[in-house]
């Protein structure tokens, strides 16, 4: 995919702010989502479109969500906030995007060292996380569901190779919550910025190394162009979670029918974006190594076992914060991965073993 075919460019919603308020006629509504992610991104992008679309459809055009991609409306880093002071009824992107608001906001989309895609909705459906968020985001008047999943992601590109801790020192990384945290511990000066703005800063030298997603999606921003190295995997980004945003008062104030069409197709989506990224991250990835040359590494066992440490340092400041909230979270979160993680470990890790020793075809 050529990137500058989805890529908004900066200042593309100057006009926008003029546009008029969600429109209502014959009982219908028509609500206004904005989201992180440029128009046509793979699987991000893609599926914020088909949620809206699979609402639009399951209500008999009763709800309409109408999208607007990142710049179009608001600038992409500012997507809450458009729900918050009314701007917009939805926003699409990625909790921990808002950790300045409150810490406990990254645990709704990623920890390091944390929950995979599948132990990440079992703690949120049915362990107590959902609702920890829901106090989160009362706060704000504002109402989050899962809406997406990555799976394990890539740890990032990088110019140079990562030979040990002593080549993180000083590395300029694009990193956002509370990966960025770690890689801090280890040396490196993270920064967080909107998927649509990362290439430049690779490419101009503003950044050393830089992490999105995963092949899917670093395919089509082009990352390739100007490194070729590719680490996997994801230390600190082990099941990513998207999320859909909505204004608390304006939902509550919808017919239960129409309310359930939003939290179900959310769940629905949460599945299908996963699903994305497992058939086509394999697919961008052969492509990356037999057309472009990239080279897929992994990091050296230094990196990683530093990086547990200071994932175990990160959560320990939060559960320490002082804010309850933050540690109440902290605390469910560790308490339920101490029991979702021995599925993985007793019966995942081990048949992904034999399959690996045992069985080709």
């Amino acid at each position: 995919m050529d990137r500058r075919s989805f890529i908004t460019k900066a200042g593309l919603g100057a006009g926008a702010a003029a546009l008029a308020a969600p429109a209502v006629a014959q009982g219908n509504i028509t609500w206004r989502m904005v989201t992180t992610w440029p128009k046509n991104f793979p699987g991000l992008g893609v599926g914020a479109q088909r949620l809206a679309d699979r609402i639009t459809a399951a209500s008999g055009g009763r709800l309409t969500i109408q999208v607007y991609s990142a710049g179009e409306l608001v600038p992409p880093l500012q997507s809450l906030d458009a729900v918050i002071d009314g701007t917009a009824e939805m926003s699409h992107s990625a909790a921990y995007y808002w950790q300045n608001k409150s810490s406990a906001l990254n645990f709704f989309t990623g920890v390091p060292y944390g929950m995979t895609s599948t132990e990440l909705a079992g703690w949120m459906r049915h362990m107590g996380g959902q609702e920890l968020w829901d106090e989160v985001y009362d706060q704000f008047g504002v109402k989050g569901f899962l809406s997406g999943n990555t799976g394990t992601q890539a740890g990032g590109w990088f110019r140079d190779e990562v030979t040990g801790l002593d080549s993180l020192k000083g590395l300029r990384f694009r990193t956002p919550g509370l990966g960025g945290r770690v890689w801090e511990k280890l040396g490196v000066t993270a920064t967080n910025m909107a998927a649509g703005e990362i290439f430049q800063a690779l490419q101009s030298g503003a950044l050393d190394a830089a992490e999105f997603v995963g092949p899917y999606n670093d395919l089509a921003l082009g990352f390739h162009q100007v490194a070729k190295n590719y680490y996997f995997p994801s230390f600190v980004e082990p099941g990513l979670a998207t999320e859909l945003v909505v204004d608390k008062a304006k939902y509550s104030e919808l017919p239960e029918d129409l309310q359930a069409i939003i939290r179900d197709v959310s769940q629905a989506e949460y599945d299908m974006v996963a699903s994305d990224f497992a058939a086509n991250d394999p697919r961008a990835l052969n492509t990356l190594m037999n057309e472009h040359g990239v080279q897929v590494k992994q990091f050296p066992e230094e990196v990683l076992e530093a990086a547990a440490g200071a994932a175990k340092e990160v959560l320990g400041e939060l559960r320490d914060s002082g804010d309850d909230l933050t540690k109440r979270t902290t605390e469910s979160f560790i308490e339920s991965l101490k029991l979702l993680r021995t599925k993985a470990q007793t019966a995942d890790a081990n048949f992904i073993r034999a399959r690996e020793q045992y069985f080709e075809m």
